[in-house]
C-alpha cells in the first residue's frame, strides 16, 4: 500500500512537469503514466511519476503549504467629492508607486475609475497584503493633503 504522502494529484503532476492538466490526464488514459482512480480523481504514485520522467520527483506539497503559497487581498476604495484633476493625481501617484516596488512583493493590479458626473473615484487594488497595505496608506496620505 502506498502512503498518502507519496500520491500526487493530476494538478500537482501538471505543475511539476509544466504541462496542462488535460495532457497529464491523457497520459494516464493512454497508459503512459500509471495512476489509481479514487472516486472521480486520479492519484499518481511517486514511483510512477519518476518512471515517466526518469528523475526523482519532489515530495507533494501538503494541503496547508498549498494554501499558504498565495495570499491575495482585494480592496475597493471609494472617494466622494473629488474632481478630475485630483483623481488623476491620485491615479498617477499609485501607478508610479506600483512600478517602483520590488518584484518580490508579488503581483499587483490597480484599477481606477473616475465618475465626472458624481465626482467619485473608485480605486480597486488586488495584490499581496504588504503591497495593498502600503498603497492604502499612500491613498490616505494623498487624500489628507
Amino acid at each position: 500500500m502506498i502512503a498518502n504522502q507519496d500520491l500526487y494529484s493530476v494538478e500537482q503532476v501538471a505543475t511539476q512537469l509544466g504541462l496542462h492538466v488535460r495532457t497529464v490526464r491523457n497520459y494516464v488514459r493512454d497508459g503512459r503514466l500509471k495512476a489509481v482512480r479514487i472516486g472521480k480523481q486520479y492519484r499518481i504514485a511517486r514511483e510512477h511519476l519518476e518512471a515517466l520522467t526518469g528523475h526523482r520527483a519532489a515530495a507533494p506539497a501538503t494541503e496547508i503549504e498549498t494554501q499558504l503559497r498565495r495570499v491575495e487581498v482585494s480592496s475597493i476604495v471609494e472617494v466622494e467629492a473629488i474632481g478630475f484633476d485630483a483623481a488623476s493625481r491620485v491615479t498617477n501617484t499609485l501607478m508610479a508607486a506600483a512600478k517602483g516596488r520590488s518584484e518580490s512583493d508579488g503581483p499587483l493590479r490597480i484599477h481606477t475609475i473616475h465618475d465626472r458626473d458624481r465626482s467619485r473615484l473608485k480605486v480597486i487594488l488586488i495584490g499581496s497584503i504588504a503591497a495593498t497595505t502600503s498603497l492604502l496608506k499612500l491613498i490616505a496620505t494623498l487624500l489628507e493633503s
